[in-house]
């Protein structure tokens, strides 16, 4: 047993004592009189819940700056896929660290995976101690020789995961419709619900990629995998930028979550218009990805709050379409919620993944609306203090490791040009 006691911090603007055991905020409180193994004092910052990235590719810090100014496919075919062929599990171990730190520096106490060599991944993350999704990718490019040897190391991979520690989860991740042959996507979609596990897929993220779903099967991407039974509670669909009424008619029925990627679809000018109001209308529950380094450039859930807001604001031609506290929730209740963890919101009994703000700095001055200055005046360089899973991550903006690991990616990366 473990406790944590962080002092008079400012909590929703009022100055309030925070208790942690083991790994969870058991008391909160204008003043708590208990022994902890460590105190932390909080006087002059606020306290926010740890933001959730519920998209991303983490190793591929690794590439990040490769294949510019390239359209979605260029990219992947002739860019990223032929590269990611040169990876192995030193340099995706010490590509996640990399991830992981950046992270952490930005406020990320939990995040969303969908990458190559699974193992290196998880153990890297949880050498960091943070919190994690880690996904299978699932990726036979309608190739069928490819399906048996898929649906083995899936297997072992699912075996291999129930040593990990509780906060890294598996799962399974169904790269696309336009990636996944038919069979594999059916036999993915069965082998994660018969074992309770999330699924973790790109959904219309080109309009592209819509088109040449109506080409092919004669209907839309959602359509096409709702026909395969492959939508259900469990389904995590990044994207979905191109989506009408009626698939959103769908995710709905089938309490599918989506995740908004806005830095990277811009990026890669896949699209903006994504629809946040009609699927929150729709009861779709609705969070905040960065994608990964290779197409957004880094990892920092502030500025892809900020990036959001100011686009649907924008094309809605609505500066009320997507209030402040609604943002913050996107970027952390939500998360908590699509991935079924008690995690995104400074609250007793809940998992402790916080950070503190330090607000003693011009972007904060004058403080009159401290969401306002965190979501569109400062930058991630205001988060002071990670706590996550009850573990003191950076403290007074240090995190251990972190230069050997800079110099680690510096030394390796090179194996990839």
């Amino acid at each position: 047993m473990s406790t944590l006691l962080i002092k008079n911090v400012n909590n929703n603007d009022d100055i309030t004592d925070i208790f942690i055991k083991d790994n969870r905020i058991e008391k909160i409180s204008e003043h708590i009189d208990k022994g902890a193994d460590r105190i932390i004092e909080g006087k002059g910052k606020y306290v926010i819940p740890g933001f959730i990235n519920m998209h991303t590719h983490a190793a591929m810090t690794l590439l990040r700056g490769i294949g510019e100014d390239m359209s979605l496919m260029d990219w992947l075919q002739n860019v990223i896929w032929p590269t990611e062929q040169k990876l192995d599990e030193e340099l995706v171990y010490w590509g996640t660290k990399l991830a992981c730190v950046e992270m952490i520096r930005s406020g990320t106490t939990c995040y969303n995976d969908q990458y190559w060599y699974l193992p290196a991944a998880q153990r890297a993350t949880s050498e960091m101690k943070l919190r994690s999704v880690h996904s299978y990718v699932i990726l036979d490019l309608m190739d069928k020789s490819k399906s048996e040897k898929l649906k083995d190391e899936c297997k072992k991979m699912y075996d291999f995961s129930r040593d990990w520690p509780e906060r890294n989860i598996f799962a399974i991740g169904i790269h696309a419709p336009y990636s996944v042959s038919e069979d594999m996507i059916r036999w993915a979609s069965d082998f994660a619900r018969e074992r309770g596990l999330l699924v973790h897929l790109h959904l219309s993220e080109t309009e592209s990629e819509n088109l040449d779903s109506l080409k092919k099967y004669g209907m839309s991407p959602t359509k096409y995998l709702d026909s395969l039974g492959a939508l259900g509670p469990e389904t995590l669909a990044a994207h979905c930028l191109w989506i009408d009424d009626d698939d959103i008619e769908i995710l709905a029925k089938r309490r599918v979550k989506t995740i908004h990627n806005i830095n990277s679809n811009l990026k890669i000018a896949s699209g903006y218009r994504f629809k946040y109001k009609e699927l929150k209308e729709a009861g779709i529950v609705v969070s905040l990805g960065t994608d990964g380094c290779a197409s957004s450039n880094n990892l920092d859930m502030l500025e892809t709050m900020k990036t959001t807001a100011l686009v649907q604001k924008a094309w809605r031609k609505d500066p009320t379409v997507l209030p402040m506290e609604e943002l913050l929730s996107l970027s952390t209740l939500n998360g908590g919620l699509s991935l079924g963890i008690e995690t995104g919101i400074i609250k007793e009994g809940y998992l402790a993944d916080l950070s503190l703000v330090d607000v003693n700095s011009v972007a904060f001055t004058p403080n009159i609306n401290f969401l306002a200055n965190l979501i569109y005046s400062a930058n991630s360089s205001c988060i002071d203090t990670v706590v996550c899973d009850g573990n003191i991550l950076m403290e007074n903006k240090k995190i251990d490791e972190e230069e050997e690991i800079i110099q680690m990616v510096n030394k390796l990366y090179k194996k990839l040009l």
